[in-house]
């Protein structure tokens, strides 16, 4: 260690984050992913696992085999499957198109690479947290959902005042884990959308708008050698990462139902 070239910076760092304009992009980069990617999951893996709990459904095995197998693949595997999936070129969903509407050739990776990687997200993330919401609708007692029906009630009453009630504090959850999860997101958008560097690897640098936050953590890091400056920057997401749960915590009681009465939590 060279002691003379090691300079303190107190806060230094951090106020260099706040005025870079490259940070802040990407910051909003993630937030436009977060935004659209959590609500999305959570509504789709719970129809799913709505649909999986119904007993008159036949093949829930299989079915629930072939939602969950995404998640289990590795991430490496799975982002090359959808850039050949989405390639340009040769990728499978311009062939589908080409059978509509021949010629057709979008550039997927490079048009709309944000909406190809919130359906990656998407496509990985469901399986489990579908198991997960199985595991909280099979909780539901089924004799409150019999007298429901033995009083009048149609299928759409007794799932908004039965059902989703009851399911709350799976989806509180969930959206606490999606939250932190999206805001980490890093080797999606550096494996999808990296540009070739010209020596057969591939660059660190996704298109501009897959520049996450964690993609711009990473660069200047292991690019930069930035080190000091790289760790102000995973405080300041710590710190909102942080902040955004505590406020998911601050307003569950307005929103989340438990059966049993929480210790400090006031209706």
């Amino acid at each position: 260690l060279n002691l003379p070239t090691v300079k303190f910076l107190g806060l230094g760092n951090y106020l260099r984050a706040l005025q870079d304009r490259n940070a802040i992009f990407a910051l909003q980069r993630t937030a436009v992913f977060a935004l659209i990617s959590v609500p999305l999951n959570l509504l789709c893996s719970f129809c799913v696992a709505l649909m999986l709990t119904r007993e008159r459904l036949r093949g829930r095995g299989v079915f629930r085999t072939l939602f969950y197998l995404p998640s289990i693949i590795p991430i490496v595997a799975t982002v090359w499957i959808w850039r050949l999936i989405m390639d340009g070129n040769f990728g499978l969903v311009n062939g589908l198109l080409s059978l509509i509407r021949p010629g057709t050739a979008i550039a997927w990776l490079v048009d709309y690479p944000t909406m190809v990687l919130i359906i990656m997200a998407l496509w990985i993330s469901t399986g489990g947290a579908m198991i997960i919401f199985m595991a909280g609708l099979q909780g539901v007692p089924k004799e409150l959902e019999e007298a429901a029906l033995i009083d009048g009630a149609s299928l759409f009453q007794m799932f908004r005042a039965i059902t989703l009630p009851l399911v709350t504090p799976v989806v509180f959850y969930q959206l606490i884990l999606g939250i932190i999860f999206s805001l980490q997101i890093l080797i999606e958008p550096i494996l999808l959308t990296g540009i070739g560097s010209g020596n057969g690897l591939m660059s660190t640098i996704p298109p501009r708008p897959n520049y996450m936050y964690m993609v711009h953590v990473y660069n200047q890091i292991f690019s930069n050698q930035r080190f000091g400056y790289g760790a102000a920057l995973l405080c300041l997401l710590f710190l909102l990462t942080l902040a955004l749960t505590l406020i998911v915590f601050r307003t569950s009681r307005y929103w989340v139902y438990y059966e049993v009465e929480q210790e400090g939590v006031q209706p």
